[in-house]
């Protein structure tokens, strides 16, 4: 499928998906216009909402990116969950305890959460192990042991909350349309979206990358070390799956709280997917999903309908990709 072919298909999901809003929303409210008002105009009422709902694109950017890597390469990564949480906790608890690194701590958590994706690329490489089971098991183990130490050892027994102390004010990413929680994490996001565009379609490990993913017999042929793009692209969705956790700290938490990346491992699957995997198409795909995430919130906390609309959103959004998905490997076969 060509560029204009992925625009028609990205705009068919958007159309489909409000769509799928709009009837859910006739359904379910008993003040539907009162309702759909709140859903498609609040996140635009004024800077504050409009400055959360463009916070939000921070992490769908990067995981997204982070799952994209890994589908173009032929590998699948559903440990987005776990990748982001940890990666979050290994920021926050480096930044605490190691402060003089500063900023470097959200690369050692996007390190980490890098070596959990290899290891399953890995165990793919040694065992034939599926890694779509192994990325989300051991994400699912991840979310158990950070939950422990977050609620156990690493507790902040100053805050009513479930979770770690604060980091230092000066390691803190700049606010940006006070009073919202949006920041410079979103601007680098983009920088990374643009740097990862790059590496995929100008430069000899992006091509070589892309072929082992369309034709791994081929590209073996064509003396393409075919295992080496089992582990890498592995370790770099993983590596922006775990930056994508420490942004969100850095810029909106400031702490790694029990549970705060519920969600969004899953909701930026489902931006890579209207995105069709492409890194072009993902920030406005991000933007997509941010405004129906920030619609959902508004109409919960203004109209008759709970925030779990958006999951109604989300399933018509995999059954679509799905299909289509399914419907390319078909004909590739």
């Amino acid at each position: 499928m060509g560029k204009k072919g992925d625009i028609l298909a990205l705009l068919f999901v958007i159309a489909v998906a409000i769509l799928a809003v709009i009837v859910a929303i006739l359904f379910l409210s008993k003040q539907p216009m009162l309702t759909l008002h709140y859903f498609f105009l609040g996140p635009l009422k004024n800077t504050y909402y409009i400055g959360n709902m463009l916070n939000l694109m921070s992490g769908l950017i990067l995981g997204a990116l982070g799952f994209s890597i890994a589908m173009q390469s032929g590998s699948f990564n559903l440990g987005g969950e776990g990748q982001i949480y940890a990666g979050a906790f290994i920021a926050t608890v480096t930044s605490l305890y190691l402060g003089k690194l500063g900023f470097l701590a959200l690369l050692l958590g996007a390190l980490f959460s890098g070596g959990v994706a290899a290891f399953s690329g890995l165990l793919k490489l040694k065992w034939k192990t599926n890694e779509l089971i192994t990325t989300f098991l051991i994400s699912y183990a991840l979310v158990l042991i950070v939950n422990y130490l977050v609620g156990g050892p690493f507790l902040d027994p100053e805050t009513n909350l479930i979770a770690t102390r604060k980091i230092a004010p000066q390691w803190r990413l700049l606010r940006i349309l006070e009073p919202s929680n949006l920041n410079i994490g979103l601007l680098y996001a983009l920088i990374i979206t643009l740097l990862v565009h790059l590496y995929l379609n100008k430069t000899r490990g992006g091509y070589e990358l892309r072929m082992v993913g369309l034709n791994p017999k081929f590209a073996r042929y064509g003396g393409i070390r075919v295992e080496r793009y089992l582990l890498w692209p592995m370790f770099l969705s993983g590596a922006l799956h775990g930056l994508a956790g420490g942004i969100a700290v850095y810029g909106t938490y400031w702490a790694t709280v029990k549970e705060f990346s519920i969600g969004m491992g899953w909701n930026a699957l489902a931006v890579a997917l209207i995105a069709h995997f492409r890194p072009w198409a993902i920030v406005p795909a991000a933007l997509f999903f941010a405004y129906l995430e920030a619609g959902s919130r508004n109409a919960m906390l203004h109209s008759d309908v709970t925030f779990e609309i958006i999951s109604i959103v989300q399933a018509v959004i995999f059954f679509l990709i799905t299909s289509s998905l399914l419907q390319r490997e078909r004909r590739r076969e």
